[in-house]
């Protein structure tokens, strides 16, 4: 579907601001040389394997004992052709150690490698006030400041580093009660339910949701914590294309005209996954197109708010704020604290039917440890501060200067001729590299800048649109972003003509290349 959203006319009139989001298709000579390069790293790494087999190479990889030849294998050693032979080439591109707290800069413990990234030491040399553009520090919370983190300490002092112990048990404590009624009052629902990890909170509340019987529609592109609850909940799985209402309403239209396979009975419930802000494409979810559609074939929407609860909206709450809507049209709200407050946990939001239901239902709640007191009072601070509670304007500051440096800096690369996905409203800017080769290469020169950047590739993207992800904060001055924007690699890959396929001009005016999704 050929696109470039202008407006909301193409919709009906449903959206209520400019709604602008862009995925460009590479020039064809880009994808022919993205394809050769693994083509070509594939065919050296057999010849590596064969050297290995004949001793003809030092082999670094943990092997079976002569007197376990027997047994079944306990993986085809295919499985791990890509991680040996193409990600050990490049490993030295993540899992980086950092010595200090990662605000818009931090300090990096340097290391290196003696045996071509088998294995690391490190130098005793600290890399410092490396720009940060990695972490998803959206509006700045990740912090030390001792004035702002008063109220932590003394949390801290009171009650402990830990609860040890569940919720439903002896786990549930003043501060667990305090947050969640404001998290209710942030978001303007009837009542919300903490949870000590964001991954767990998808992937443990799933299945108290749904089970057999039941259908979830799950967009081709969620996080692995959606796509895990959905599996361990036993439901029928049906994937649609990311962010396609075509797709969406097809597959709506079939579960409701032919039920389950088999039987044919009706689905006992049809519930849609779907995420704020994809944290790979850097999108927003099409939300007013997908209420529609779940008003029409009476399905249940759960909108995974993780990315984008902090991050978009006038007031930083999120992506049912940022298109005007009324947050009943979504039946369960769920969204981390790990992102734009600088904490950790995940909240289940909604009607207070939906969240007594899980206060008994809920693995996570039956079995997880409980959110950590100090850690709820960073997220209290957190929110009052983004609610103006505080008594100043501080949060509102930060939600507009995040929203400030995410166009800034958008803009910024799309002159530059890159080719930049996702929304222009999004803080997750992800642009495009393609060829393996360039994926640690972008890293380490833009490291040598004192740059730190997240590069992604093969199995994590497409094979043919490996990336950078930058993520904008609100702690980001224009300096630092003018710094980034202004490194010598990104020129280099600008006069690569890597950005080719399309002219930019300022504002939202398409002059020249194709928007598809």
């Amino acid at each position: 579907i050929l696109y470039f959203q202008k407006n909301g006319i193409s919709n009906g009139g449903l959206y209520k601001r400019p709604f602008n989001e862009h995925f460009e298709q590479a020039p064809m000579y880009v994808a022919v040389f993205t394809y050769l390069g693994f083509g070509v790293g594939t065919l050296f790494g057999y010849l590596r394997d064969f050297m290995r087999a004949w001793g003809l190479e030092k082999c670094h990889l943990a092997t079976e004992r002569e007197e376990q030849k027997d047994f079944v294998p306990l993986y085809q050693d295919f499985e791990n052709f890509y991680t040996r032979n193409l990600y050990m080439r490049i490993r030295d591109n993540w899992n980086r150690p950092i010595c200090s707290v990662p605000g818009p800069q931090f300090d990096l413990m340097e290391r290196v490698t003696d045996d071509f990234n088998w294995t690391f030491r490190f130098t005793g040399r600290c890399i410092k006030d490396v720009i940060n553009m990695g972490s998803y520090n959206y509006l700045g919370f990740a912090e030390t400041d001792a004035n702002a983190l008063k109220t932590v300490a003394d949390v801290l002092q009171r009650y402990g580093t830990g609860v040890c112990s569940t919720r439903q048990e002896m786990g549930n404590i003043d501060k667990h009660v305090e947050l969640e009624n404001l998290v209710a009052r942030f978001l303007d629902v009837e009542a919300a339910m903490v949870f000590g990890m964001g991954f767990a909170t998808n992937s443990m509340n799933i299945p108290a949701l749904v089970g057999k019987g039941c259908l979830i529609l799950s967009d081709e592109l969620n996080h692995t914590s959606l796509v895990l609850g959905a599996r361990l909940s036993g439901a029928t799985i049906r994937v649609f294309k990311h962010n396609n209402m075509q797709s969406l309403e097809k597959l709506l239209r079939d579960a409701i005209a032919h039920g389950q396979p088999r039987s044919h009975r009706a689905w006992k419930k049809i519930l849609i996954l779907v995420e704020g802000i994809y944290s790979m494409e850097g999108s927003i979810v099409r939300l007013p197109e997908i209420v529609t559609l779940k008003k029409k074939y009476k399905a249940y929407l759960y909108l995974d708010e993780a990315h984008s609860i902090g991050a978009v909206g006038p007031t930083g709450r999120g992506v049912v704020e940022y298109f005007g809507m009324d947050p009943d049209d979504v039946d369960v709200l769920m969204g981390t604290f790990t992102k734009s407050f600088g904490a950790a946990g995940g909240y289940i939001a909604g009607k207070k039917e939906l969240v007594d239901f899980l206060r008994t239902h809920s693995h996570s709640a039956t079995y997880a440890t409980s959110m950590c007191p100090p850690v709820a009072e960073q997220i209290i601070r957190a929110m009052k501060c983004v609610m103006g509670l505080d008594g100043t304007t501080q949060g509102l500051q930060r939600v507009c200067q995040l929203s400030e440096n995410t166009r800034y800096f958008r803009q910024r690369l799309h002159e530059m001729g890159f080719i930049v996905y996702g929304n222009d409203d999004s803080p997750v800017v992800p642009l495009l590299l393609y060829m393996p080769g360039k994926i640690g290469a972008f890293a380490r020169r833009m490291l040598d800048k004192n740059i730190g950047v997240v590069v992604v590739g093969f199995p994590a993207t497409p094979i043919g649109e490996s990336r950078a992800r930058f993520c904008v904060s609100a702690a980001h001055t224009r300096e630092m972003l003018d710094t980034v924007s202004g490194a010598d690699v990104l020129m280099k890959l600008t006069s690569d003509g890597k950005g080719a396929g399309r002219s930019y001009k300022s504002g939202n005016e398409e002059v020249d290349g194709s928007y598809t999704s």
